[in-house]
């Protein structure tokens, strides 16, 4: 059996690459050519060429045909087009954005998504509202307009290596200069779903191992074990051998968590895993604690480029930073103490620290 993927050189694209030599595919990955990854075995064929490029695209697999063709990079619709009549079975990724909400809390109501949101919720119909997620639902509908049976898959973001704009390294990157402080909204609680590289590979290969359950499927793609940004920041501190304050401020004044976050309101992004891992038996095969942490060490070793620093869009501008944290700590202990005469407890059925204690010694 033949198999062509689209991309190959990113986060994910080495796991699946090796993933379908494992299952005794012979493989041809198709890129630009601008990137090789040491861990692309020399028996796997290189087709190169601009995968956005829809001319391009179909000249470069003029008079070839794959059992299967995973399409992880360029423009999709095209890419779909493209392959029409070249490929026996057809999967893709997409992304999160095609949930209405995604990229615009507000467009719900009440504002931000449901949580965990499933493969049913709405959609991002409205070009207006959000034109990235408007495209990325097109891009799906275009895919089983022409491939009925394909199986789809919707990303969150990614971690790992060759992750272009990795969410940990502005974390490491203040670790590594020795701030002793880092600034999270709402103490950091925002629950916002990631995948690590080797997890989302397994969840596509997974499919791969039931044909006959997952053509003509959508499914949502994420860890299972979901982490709050203080968790990731926690773990990215252990794994470096960091102390520092988590500072918490509410998200209006927190400017500078902003490329932590991604977004501008301190609602969660969480998939339903349920079909998933109902249908494919999907589970996490790398820890996130773990995968974070070596995130966090390889980006320490390692850095950023100059296009991921771009994306990030992090000016680590540690004098106002400490400005912020100053202003905030004195405004907090301009609050008085003994405000109420009476404080609100937290329910007689609460039982942890400062709650109600057993009423009798047996």
């Amino acid at each position: 059996m033949e198999a062509l993927v689209i991309g190959g050189t990113g986060p994910t694209g080495h796991y699946i690459v090796n993933g379908l030599l494992a299952r005794g595919f012979e493989v041809a990955i198709l890129h630009t050519g601008r990137h090789e990854v040491d861990e692309i075995p020399a028996q796997v064929e290189h087709i190169h060429t601009n995968p956005f490029d829809q001319t391009l695209l179909a000249e470069a697999i003029r008079g070839r045909h794959w059992d299967l063709t995973i399409a992880t990079y360029g423009r999709l619709r095209r890419v779909a087009e493209v392959m029409v009549g070249h490929t026996q079975r057809f999967m893709s990724v997409g992304g999160g954005p095609a949930y209405r909400g995604y990229m615009n809390a507000e467009a719900l109501w009440p504002t931000g998504m449901v949580v965990p949101t499933a493969e049913d919720a709405p959609k991002t119909r409205n070009e207006a509202e959000d034109g990235k997620g408007f495209r990325v639902l097109k891009s799906e509908e275009a895919v089983f307009a022409l491939h009925a049976d394909a199986t789809h898959f919707r990303y969150p973001y990614i971690y790992g290596k060759y992750q272009i704009a990795p969410r940990e390294w502005p974390i490491v990157k203040r670790i590594l200069d020795g701030r002793p402080h880092i600034i999270l909204p709402e103490d950091g609680l925002t629950l916002n779903h990631y995948g690590g590289a080797a997890n989302m590979a397994h969840a596509v290969l997974l499919a791969v191992d039931h044909e006959r359950t997952s053509r003509g499927q959508i499914y949502n793609c994420g860890d299972a074990k979901i982490l709050t940004l203080r968790q990731v920041v926690e773990v990215c501190s252990q794994a470096l051998g960091h102390v520092w304050d988590i500072v918490s401020m509410p998200y209006s004044l927190a400017v500078s968590a902003r490329p932590l976050m991604g977004q501008p309101w301190a609602t969660h992004r969480v998939f339903d895993l349920a079909k998933i891992k109902t249908e494919l038996g999907y589970t996490d095969i790398v820890d996130p604690l773990d995968g974070v942490a070596e995130a966090a060490r390889y980006y320490a070793e390692h850095g950023v480029d100059e296009r991921g620093a771009a994306t990030l869009q992090d000016p680590y501008d540690y004098a106002a930073e400490d400005q912020l944290v100053h202003a905030w700590r004195q405004a907090m202990a301009s609050i008085p103490d003994n405000l109420f005469n009476a404080e609100p407890g937290y329910t007689s059925s609460y039982s942890g620290p400062g709650g109600s204690q057993r009423k009798a010694a047996w």
